[in-house]
């Protein structure tokens, strides 16, 4: 990454989005060193098989550059997006959960991606309760959907426990994927 300093006295401007915390998660905006993390997340083929848009591991910074540009950008465009999820104990980059509806997107999604390292913790099942807890508050939403792969056991049991209900197919990024989908009614009883 190119290192520019700024002029003295100079200030740009900067996203000043919510803060959400659990027990032990930060949901935040994206900084410019969550790239490097987002990206090694995005190089594992198991990771990358479901949450990148080819299901392509990311070798080129630039492509992993490129994909948090997209996320921070959504905060931009709509105001709302993906957070940042940091572990409160170490401050790692965990992954990133949250709202996600580009053009074209079946609905209003909660989605989660969760760096290998810190996956059988809980913490994707943690972080999305926050972002759908967050987004029913936020939002004259009645129900949330979360797009999974049909091979992806693992958010379908967060899904699950979520008490997400599968519902529809639809066809995501030329093959099918289910969309599951949080009731507002059901979540707040």
């Amino acid at each position: 990454m190119i290192a520019v300093r700024l002029k003295p006295g100079a200030s740009l401007s900067s996203p000043k989005g919510p803060v959400i915390e659990t027990e032990r998660l930060k949901l935040r905006q994206w900084r410019a060193a969550d790239v490097a993390p987002n990206t090694a997340m995005l190089s594992d083929p198991g990771t990358a098989r479901f949450i990148a848009a080819d299901g392509k591991p990311v070798t080129d910074p630039f492509v992993g550059w490129r994909n948090a540009a997209i996320m921070s950008g959504h905060w931009i465009l709509h105001g709302v997006g993906m957070f940042v999820v940091e572990e409160k104990t170490t401050g790692k980059f965990v992954g990133r959960v949250g709202p996600w509806f580009p053009p074209g997107w079946p609905g209003f999604e909660v989605g989660w991606g969760i760096a290998r390292e810190f996956r059988g913790k809980g913490y994707a099942s943690e972080a999305a309760r926050a972002a759908i807890d967050w987004s029913f508050a936020t939002f004259e939403l009645d129900r949330i959907i979360h797009c999974i792969d049909r091979e992806n056991s693992a958010s379908q049991a967060v899904a699950r426990r979520l008490g997400a209900e599968k519902q529809q197919e639809y066809d995501l990024f030329g093959h099918l994927a289910d969309i599951w989908v949080t009731d507002r009614d059901k979540w707040k009883a």
